[in-house]
C-alpha cells in the first residue's frame, strides 16, 4: 500500500466510526425520551368520589347506601359499620368513563370483621372488576357488573393457602394456555397475605388479546380473548369479544380499603 492512501483510509475510518457513535447515542436519547412519555395518571385524589359513580343492588345508581362507600385517610374504605344486617347488598364503585388499553396499579388491604349476614364464601373477599358493563346499564337488583374480575382474597387460617389476584368471570368466559374455560373463577400462583397489611395489585390490559394479573410486581395469572357468557350475562350476545369496559371497586361484605389507585393509558 502506498503511504499516501494510509491517512485518506483513516480519515474515513474516523468518519465511519464517529457516525456510528452519533446514531447510537441519538437512539438512546429516543428510548429515553420515549420512557420518559410514561405518565401514570391518578384515578382516586384522595379527598372525595370525584369521578366515582356508586351502584348498589337494590338502590338505584349513585345512592351510596348506609355510606358503605367513604374516603378517610386518603382512601376508599368500604365499612359496613353502619349496617344491622348484609343482605346481599352487594356494590360497585365505578370510575366514569371506559378503558381499552391500559396498566391499572392500586394497594389494598382487608380489616376488621365482616359483616353479620355475609355469606362465608365472602370473607375477605372482594374484587377490581375491568372491562365492566356501564354502571347505568345495570338492573336495579343486580348483584355483580358483567366484568372480569381481579379477585382479591385475604388469608383466614394459618397454613391454608388463599391466594390473591384470581379471575373470576361474571357473564363472561376466558381462554387460558389457548383454550376457552368457562370456569367461573381461577386461581391464581400468588402467596397468601393473612394480615392486614397492604398489597398492591396491577393489571396489564390488552384489549381482548392478553390480561395480565400482578401480584407485588410478579405476574401471577395470564388470559387471553375474554367473551361475553355464561351466568350474570345479562344483555350481551354469547360469545362477542370483551374489548374494553368501564373499572370498578366491589364491597362484598367484608370491610376494605383502596389506595393509590393510578392508571396508564397504552
Amino acid at each position: 500500500m502506498k503511504h499516501y492512501l494510509k491517512p485518506l483510509f483513516f480519515c474515513l475510518f474516523l468518519a465511519f466510526y464517529t457516525g456510528c457513535k452519533t446514531k447510537e447515542k441519538k437512539t438512546d436519547e429516543t428510548v429515553s425520551v420515549s420512557k420518559k412519555t410514561e405518565t401514570w395518571q391518578s384515578l382516586f385524589n384522595g379527598k372525595n368520589f370525584d369521578g366515582w359513580i356508586p351502584k348498589i343492588s337494590g338502590y338505584p345508581l349513585n345512592e351510596n347506601y348506609n355510606n358503605t362507600f367513604k374516603v378517610e385517610n386518603g382512601a376508599i374504605k368500604v365499612s359496613y359499620e353502619n349496617y344491622e344486617t348484609f343482605t346481599n347488598q352487594f356494590g360497585h364503585l365505578f370510575y366514569k368513563i371506559p378503558f381499552s388499553n391500559y396498566k391499572l396499579r392500586l394497594k389494598y388491604r382487608f380489616t376488621g370483621n365482616q359483616a353479620n349476614g355475609g355469606e362465608a364464601w365472602a370473607k375477605k373477599n372482594s374484587g377490581i372488576m375491568i372491562h365492566c358493563q356501564s354502571p347505568e346499564s345495570m338492573e336495579l337488583d343486580q348483584s355483580f357488573p358483567v366484568s372480569l374480575e381481579v379477585q382479591l382474597l385475604g388469608g383466614i387460617e394459618d397454613g391454608v393457602a388463599r391466594p390473591t389476584g384470581n379471575l373470576c368471570t361474571p357473564g363472561t368466559h376466558v381462554h387460558l394456555n389457548k383454550k376457552l374455560t368457562t370456569a367461573h373463577c381461577t386461581s391464581s400462583s400468588s402467596e397468601t397475605y393473612y394480615g392486614d397489611q397492604w398489597v398492591t395489585a396491577e393489571v396489564e390490559v390488552y384489549s381482548d388479546s392478553l390480561i395480565n394479573h400482578k401480584i407485588n410486581g410478579t405476574v401471577v395469572l395470564s388470559y387471553t380473548k375474554p367473551v361475553y357468557g355464561g351466568d350474570f350475562n345479562t344483555s350481551f350476545k354469547e360469545g362477542t369479544p370483551v374489548k374494553g369496559g368501564y373499572i370498578s371497586l366491589q364491597s362484598e361484605s367484608h370491610p376494605i380499603e383502596f389506595k393509590n389507585i393510578e392508571i396508564l393509558e397504552l
